[in-house]
């Protein structure tokens, strides 16, 4: 992914922070507050989808943003289908607004979330490549 390697663990965690402040930030924004139950209802069936798309695909033994994107593609509209099985709904056209919202968000909070991993990642390595010139 980009220049540098950027650790599977730190990917998958990255990952699961972005898909749960979406997560969050849905449930603040429509005023459902923070009840356990609720955000258990509507995030557990899109990280139960990132996961089992994630596992199929190899996402995280082949770190990258093409990766990414196809268990993206997959995961978030199965996740929002199971969510509206728990939850019994939205089904129909609300479904469709409700998925491309989600769908325009998650990627937003995904790929930041990645982008801030690769910086990370970078500074990083300036510093070790910095603390190397000093020792030498």
């Amino acid at each position: 992914m980009g220049r540098g390697r950027v650790s599977v663990r730190a990917a998958a965690l990255v990952d699961g922070v972005a898909l749960a402040a979406f997560v969050l930030v849905g449930a603040a924004e429509h005023g459902e507050g923070f009840a356990p139950g609720a955000l258990v209802r509507t995030g557990l069936p899109l990280l139960v989808a990132w996961v089992a798309v994630a596992a199929v695909l190899g996402t995280y033994r082949r770190v990258g943003w093409a990766t990414l994107a196809l268990t993206w593609l997959l995961a978030v509209p199965l996740g929002l289908v199971l969510r509206s099985a728990i939850r019994g709904g939205p089904w129909g056209r609300g479904l469709l607004v409700f998925g491309g919202v989600a769908m325009a968000f998650t990627l937003v909070f995904l790929v930041a979330g990645r982008l801030a991993l690769l910086g990370l990642g970078a500074l990083q390595a300036r510093r070790a490549g910095a603390g190397r010139r000093d020792d030498g």
